[in-house]
């Protein structure tokens, strides 16, 4: 059970739907599309109260802001959640009224706070908590790393809850804004899981990530747009004179004008 000393941060209601109305807008101007493999789509169980954290590769900038919009896209009945750098939080204070906390993981000290703030965001009602466990950026194909130690040892304080898996890529395909392209994967119950130690949790996050980013990765090589779900249509052509011309040229030849130059995600 929370206390007020480890409930959740308030978010005001008010302040993030006005951030969403801009976000939108925000991505459609800096991406062709957003979209998730439709296979991987799911709402058994995920809408109940247990805790749900959503724990995803590191390869851009743009993570925190895409988690966001893809919380509210698939799991609309949960508050969003997630961690970040206390020194760039403490730049930002705005972004604690969007669901995101500060954490110190080069410390004793921070790694206890980060495990008390998540325990009681996870175990509050109607929350979820996205984690990027790499703890730095790395390309989508990096597999190397290791995943930080915070994650695991949250999932074996945890008495029950679900653990998702997620890949993210931003692959250039045919148009001059790039694709963000979002896959989860299987999503498994911490109380099937219960007998495992802090290290067979962390092998266990490893692979399923891993395996995650592997199916995500053959999806984006393969360039077809056919087994995504568009959550988000972006801006089409090359914009500015280029596509100037091509539409004078459309309007003098009769032709109808198509600002995309590839067929997907139409």
């Amino acid at each position: 059970m929370n206390t007020p000393e480890n409930s959740p941060p308030p978010v005001p209601a008010w302040f993030q739907n006005g951030f969403h109305r801009f976000l939108g807008s925000f991505l459609k101007r800096h991406f062709h599309c957003v979209a998730i493999d439709r296979h991987s789509r799911f709402d058994r169980a995920i809408t109940s109260g247990e805790p749900l954290i959503v724990y995803a590769n590191h390869p851009s900038w743009w993570d925190p802001l895409i988690a966001h919009f893809l919380n509210r896209a698939l799991f609309p009945n949960r508050q969003f959640y997630a961690p970040i750098d206390a020194e760039a939080l403490a730049k930002y204070h705005v972004f604690t009224k969007l669901g995101f906390y500060g954490v110190s993981l080069n410390s004793t000290s921070g790694a206890g706070t980060f495990l008390k703030q998540s325990l009681g965001i996870a175990n509050a009602p109607g929350t979820s908590l996205w984690i990027t466990p790499e703890g730095r950026f790395a390309d989508a194909r990096d597999h190397d790393a290791g995943l930080m130690p915070g994650l695991a040892h949250l999932c074996t304080r945890l008495d029950d809850g679900w653990v998702i898996p997620l890949a993210l890529e931003y692959p250039f395909w045919e148009e001059r804004l790039p694709e963000c392209l979002a896959k989860l994967g299987e999503p498994f119950r911490i109380r099937d899981c219960s007998s495992l130690s802090k290290p067979q949790w962390q092998e266990l996050l490893t692979d399923r990530l891993r395996e995650t980013q592997r199916g995500l990765a053959t999806l984006s090589v393969a360039r077809s747009s056919e087994p995504f779900d568009q959550l988000l249509k972006g801006k089409r052509g090359a914009g500015g004179f280029y596509d100037s011309l091509r539409r004078t040229k459309s309007w003098v030849t009769g032709n109808k004008f198509q600002a995309a130059h590839g067929d997907q995600f139409e």
